[in-house]
């Protein structure tokens, strides 16, 4: 499937069992025993650099319909707002839940917590995706930095069940628009490295939750309007998000509702560097440890692309995975 143009391979079956009491202790057992099935997943010539997976495991959590591990080109995700609107059609339309209509509710246990997706059915056809996720909250604001070039820059970090690096490109005199993707990974890669150097980061809930995702570069839209904000997401190592991503928009609704630039209730749309959108909204506040949060909700539409079989020939070392970037 995609959403927005981010691919999500959904492995149905294939895969081994994957032991532990929850779901961080198969994402720690999946990264130290089972990494190999993630670089064939992932990796050329099964995949590309910025190929994005979604594996299906046994729920921990009471009330979760489904649990799912995020893997991509470095390792694995603790949430992805892209995979859960997907997600949430999969299960309508395979089965993994009591269809009713007009709104099917899908409950996904995701690393960073349990996720609530919405999804429209009519007539029998899963459509758009809600979900609401887990607190998202702003750790951190107009933080001063420099890059390792000696460019000084301000950024906020935020947490959408994963943390970000969020700051408006047009401090470097790059608008999202307009500008090479390359100098915008490039970009966000060197504002990644001068983040982990100067600020170290911890969750309420779990340490396995406290490293920097990735940065988003916004075109510095913050504040409430009918106009949409656009964004570029450059996480992991170096991949490009083509989505607006879920879990950033759910981080950039936390950090300008924390900053009084957006209201609970109020609702815009956020958009990728290929056009598509996202609507998020901030439908409650609540609390995430010592830091003020909000539920953030998210809204897309993702679509079916293929099926695909994979298999592996044992005289086939280069088919194992390798990546040329």
């Amino acid at each position: 499937m995609h959403t927005g143009g981010e691919p999500l391979r959904i492995i149905t079956s294939g895969y081994p069992a994957i032991p532990g009491d929850d779901i961080l202790a198969k994402r720690r057992y999946a990264r130290d025993h089972l990494d190999h099935l993630r670089r064939f997943l992932m990796f050329e010539p099964r995949g590309h650099a910025d190929m994005y997976g979604a594996i299906l495991v046994e729920p921990s959590l009471p009330g979760a319909d489904m649990a799912v591990l995020f893997i991509h080109n470095e390792g694995y995700s603790t949430m992805c707002g892209h995979a859960i609107i997907a997600l949430g059609r999969y299960a309508v339309d395979y089965g993994l839940v009591k269809v009713v209509e007009p709104v099917t509710h899908v409950n996904i246990e995701c690393p960073c917590g349990m996720v609530r997706a919405e999804v429209e059915v009519t007539n029998g056809q899963s459509r758009k995706v809600r979900f609401s996720s887990v607190p998202s909250f702003m750790f951190a604001s107009d933080l001063a930095l420099t890059l390792e070039d000696g460019r000084s820059f301000k950024t906020d970090i935020g947490y959408g069940g994963a943390f970000y690096a969020i700051l408006d490109a047009g401090q470097f005199g790059l608008p999202i628009s307009s500008s090479v993707t390359n100098k915008l990974t490039q970009l966000a890669e060197e504002v990644c490295l001068a983040v982990r150097k100067a600020i170290p980061l911890s969750h309420p809930d779990h340490d396995d939750l406290a490293f920097l995702y990735g940065a988003i570069l916004t075109d510095g839209k913050d504040a409430f309007g009918d106009t949409p904000t656009r964004n570029i997401c450059v996480f992991a190592d170096s991949q490009v998000d083509r989505s607006p991503t879920g879990s950033g928009v759910s981080a950039r609704l936390a950090i300008q509702h924390g900053k009084g630039l957006i209201q609970t209730g109020q609702s815009r749309r956020f958009e990728s560097i290929v056009g598509s959108g996202f609507e998020g909204a901030v439908t409650g506040t609540t609390t995430c440890g010592p830091h003020p949060a909000v539920i953030a909700s998210v809204k897309g539409l993702a679509h079916y692309s293929g099926k695909a079989s994979f298999w592996f020939e044992d005289s086939d070392d280069v088919g194992r995975g390798f990546m040329l970037r």
